[in-house]
């Protein structure tokens, strides 16, 4: 999990700069100066520059703030030539610095050899305005654009070509409030227009080439988070353990883009576009967790391996996951859900194993919603810990309850829903052959799949006997539901340990 740490920190670090409503209160040079030092030693950067005052403003030269990166893989170094704090008379700091910000990164693989990346991050028109006072201070900042670009690349100190890698945002605004202590809080939004990207990189050994190019129409981001004075970024279990927090999201607007992949002949490209979505992230001593959606996708493949391009749909892709990350004694709450929605793909794709047209071509919808609670037996975040499971040969959790809230699946005209609360006993492992016994009922329906069924053997994809097998085993678990072709199903768990299948005990 170190490498996440290593991301946290540099997004972090990234988002300072080009991030900052004032506050009626006085600030000074200095000590804005002083609040960045400590913010970046709290990341556990190494901070050098050499100031100068002069009049009211107070010059920062040569600053160079640099890390290691996990278990001794390298560095990573950010130069900021020079950067000005100037009192503006008025209890405010204006703060100005280079158009190009170079962030090196140094690292190297298994075998010893040293590889070097330089990333600038260029900017136009940027202005930062610092208000408030020595223990909260207001960072507010606009530039008409910024560019992230990968500009070189070295391996063992020779010059690798590498291609293109670059983003660039237009129209950028924000403001990043700061309050000092033993916990540091932050609070950020951040706003941009458009936004463009591309990438074209050719491997150098396999010649295999990579190409994306797109854009999207805006991007935002709102969070807050808390930063313990002095913390290891490379331990993010340290981190959570001092009151590392964080809990944000970011927006994007409606876009479009392509891919390609072109290596020893084989080809592969996509063209795609979206009505726009959303990703979170938070994370504490207690939980880590992510949500995504992409809303009203469209898409087309085309590849060498097949004859036509192919073309997908779908009204909603969304995840969400919370997974608790301490171990404890009292069981942690976790969560899961997946959401496929309104999936339809062109009629090449379907007449590949259905030319006579006998399956329905509905959208197809998967959706299924989780909840429950386990009791962790280590640190999840602890790369010691985690490297220990190999070892292991108990389970490195403990399943204490389950509870289905939602599953939906509708596809070729049938449609199979259900719900299900469920609780484990973990101090009977024999009832069940290892697993924790369970208690509880889990309840099912299935529109449709008789004559699904019946399709599917009418099309040869599944032999009469099998066919018979499976109404065999829907007979046995299932029983017949108020409407033409449904079938419902009771299956329950009780304090016996007895398996019931509507009623009927299987076990």
């Amino acid at each position: 999990m170190a490498p996440r740490t290593q991301l946290v920190a540099s997004a972090a670090t990234i988002g300072f700069f080009i991030s900052g409503s004032a506050a009626m209160a006085d600030v000074t040079p200095q000590q804005v100066w002083e609040d960045w030092q400590a913010y970046f030693s709290g990341f556990g950067y190494e901070v050098e520059a050499v100031t100068e005052q002069s009049g009211d403003t107070l010059s920062v030269r040569d600053l160079s703030m640099n890390m290691p990166m996990p278990e001794a893989e390298g560095d990573l170094e950010i130069v900021i030539p020079e950067l000005g704090f100037t009192d503006n008379g008025d209890g405010t700091v204006s703060i100005t610095m280079p158009e190009t910000l170079p962030i090196r990164v140094m690292a190297a693989d298994d075998e010893g050899q040293a590889f070097e990346s330089v990333i600038e991050y260029r900017s136009s028109g940027f202005e930062m305005l610092v208000s408030g006072d020595a223990d909260r201070m207001t960072y507010a900042y606009s530039a008409t654009s910024g560019t992230l670009e990968l500009t070189e690349v070295t391996a063992d100190g020779e010059p690798v070509e590498f291609g293109t890698a670059s983003m660039t945002m237009s129209d950028m605004a924000g403001t990043s409030v700061m309050s000092s202590g033993d916990l540091r809080e932050l609070t950020q939004e951040f706003t941009s227009g458009e936004v463009l990207y591309a990438l074209d990189v050719t491997d150098p050994e396999t010649g295999g080439r990579m190409t994306a190019q797109g854009s999207y129409d805006s991007l935002g981001y709102a969070g807050t988070g808390t930063l313990p004075d002095s913390m290891n970024s490379t331990d993010m279990a340290a981190m959570l353990e001092a009151g590392f927090s964080m809990d944000g999201t970011f927006e994007v607007g409606a876009g479009s883009g392509t891919m390609s992949f072109d290596e020893n002949g084989d080809t592969f490209k996509t063209v795609s576009t979206s009505g726009g979505g959303d990703f979170g992230v938070a994370m504490d001593a207690g939980k880590l967790s992510y949500s995504g959606a992409t809303n009203d996708i469209e898409m087309t493949v085309e590849t060498n391996q097949l004859p036509f391009p192919v073309q997908f749909a779908s009204q909603k892709l969304g995840f969400e996951m919370t997974t608790p990350v301490s171990k404890g004694d009292e069981p942690q709450d976790f969560a899961g859900s997946f959401t496929l929605s309104e999936f339809t793909m062109s009629e090449a794709i379907w007449a590949m194993f259905d030319p006579a047209q006998q399956l329905p071509r509905d959208p197809a919808t998967v959706d299924i919603d989780l909840t429950g609670k386990a009791r962790l037996l280590f640190d999840l975040l602890d790369s010691e810990q985690a490297e220990a499971l190999e070892d292991m040969e108990d389970a490195p959790a403990e399943l204490n309850a389950l509870t289905l809230n939602r599953l939906t699946v509708r596809l070729a005209g049938a449609e199979l829903t259900g719900e299900g609360d469920f609780t484990f006993d973990n101090s009977d492992l024999e009832s069940f052959d290892g697993l924790p016994a369970p208690l509880g009922a889990l309840d099912l329906q299935l529109v449709g799949g008789n004559g699904l069924l019946d399709k599917l053997v009418a099309m040869g994809l599944i032999p009469q006997d099998q066919a018979s097998g499976v109404r065999m085993m829907m007979g046995l678990f299932a029983r017949p539901g108020d409407g033409e072709d449904t079938l419902v199903s009771r299956i329950e768990v009780n304090e016996e340990g007895h398996v019931l299948a509507n009623g009927q005990r299987l076990k």
